[in-house]
């Protein structure tokens, strides 16, 4: 086949079906990506107890905070709004003492009932109205384990990985960019998601490795919506443009 008749297989000269198809799946992942950064703002970000995502709470996520529990991680954190400070401050001196059983029924479970329990009751292995479950959040906060980092991860690598593929695939078909730089802009968000994930287990050893937790989701996203916006500006503005080009264009 030609070069000319293939000249038509480009986003701006695609099908109004299959620009609808295209742009449906764009739209769908790029609402996904806002809520996974949601998402992560709202668990991860909250481990320092202040809004937004900073160093101290990806090092609070997989590395741990060796100084408490990861209860007291919670209770200043993620969960500081659903208790008033006296009651969290009772849990988290309770934690530090030794989180002992007799204390536990007669001034901790009464408050975990009241302020926990209707939230967690859904989760059998995170009732924190169960003496066992707290018993353990109790102890020195580890960070992540390598178990749930391993089930984290290959979730993630093979999801992520193929929301890229479709998104590089609409964007091969792009006109106007270098094709060193569009390959680039194609590579880069699994070059970056390679980072991101290997950071995690890397920051469970060593907390100074927490940067390219970040680095690695910022460049990712970055590149996906580099590669989101400009295929739909190809496939709708582009050609409106040289249907009804303006006066400057014309003048040229």
């Amino acid at each position: 086949m030609s070069k000319e008749q293939l000249s038509w297989f480009n986003l701006p000269g695609i099908s109004t079906p299959v620009k609808a198809l295209f742009t449906g799946y764009i739209i769908v992942v790029g609402l996904g990506l806002m809520m996974a950064g949601l998402q992560i703002m709202m668990t991860h970000g909250m481990a320092d107890g202040k809004v937004g995502i900073s160093v101290d709470d990806i090092v609070y996520s997989y590395y741990g905070n060796k100084s408490g529990s990861k209860l007291e991680s919670k209770l200043n954190g993620s969960m500081k709004a659903n208790a008033p400070a006296e009651e969290r401050l009772t849990i988290i001196k309770w934690a530090r003492n030794g989180a002992d059983k007799t204390e536990w029924e007669a001034k901790i479970k009464p408050i975990t009932e009241k302020r926990c329990a209707m939230c967690h009751a859904h989760m059998p292995t995170k009732r924190v109205d169960k003496f066992e479950t707290i018993a353990e959040l109790a102890e020195v906060d580890k960070g992540a384990s390598f178990a749930s980092l391993a089930r984290v991860s290959h979730i993630h690598l093979f999801g992520i990985a193929f929301i890229f593929f479709f998104v590089g695939l609409i964007f091969s078909l792009s006109v106007g960019f270098n094709k060193w730089i569009k390959a680039g802009l194609i590579f880069f968000p699994f070059l970056f998601l390679i980072v991101d994930v290997s950071s995690w287990w890397l920051t469970k050893i060593n907390p100074h490795f927490a940067w390219f937790v970040i680095i690695g989701g910022a460049g990712y996203s970055l590149a996906a919506m580099v590669m989101l916006f400009s295929s739909l500006y190809q496939m709708w503005i582009m050609p409106f443009r040289k249907q009804f080009p303006t006066d400057n264009t014309m003048k040229d």
